[in-house]
């Protein structure tokens, strides 16, 4: 048996049909396995998936004294968390879809487009979020629960 600990829950998913295309929010979404979410224009199975901690994405929001779009991140999974720096290396489960966290997001420019300086704002603590490889099929939902494997 699998032992894990709750971490939060799904808040919100997005995906994009083509790279730096406009992100388009859903209230669930296919996952495949060694794949991407479906409709969303993965980089690599490596890649298959990122997250963004909501907590995170409330400070930069405060930092820049701006209110936009988590999606504007580019992100595919808002997660109710105060950071998931902790999960970096780790297998999570988001509702019955595996996903084995990689490493930290790196912001690109391309943020600075949306806001000066949101780049550097994403930058410090994991900000920007993380990554992951979908080790299974099936469906994530907002309200999903996300537990880490201990």
């Amino acid at each position: 048996m699998i032992m894990t600990e709750h971490m939060g829950e799904v808040l919100a998913i997005a995906t994009r049909s083509v790279r730096r295309g406009p992100m388009f929010e859903t209230r669930q979404v296919e996952a495949y396995g060694d794949g991407c979410l479906e409709g969303d224009h993965g980089s690599s199975s490596r890649r298959g998936l990122t997250l963004l901690a909501e907590q995170q994405w409330r400070q930069v929001m405060s930092q820049l004294g701006v209110d936009l779009p988590w999606h504007t991140r580019r992100a595919n999974l808002l997660i109710r968390a105060d950071t998931l720096a902790p999960v970096i290396g780790k297998i999570i489960h988001i509702g019955m879809v595996s996903v084995h966290v990689h490493a930290e997001t790196k912001p690109c420019g391309e943020m600075d487009r949306y806001c000066p300086g949101l780049r550097e704002a994403l930058t410090a603590n994991c900000r920007a979020g993380v990554y992951g490889h979908i080790l299974n099929s099936g469906r994530i939902r907002v309200g999903d629960a996300v537990a880490v494997e201990s």
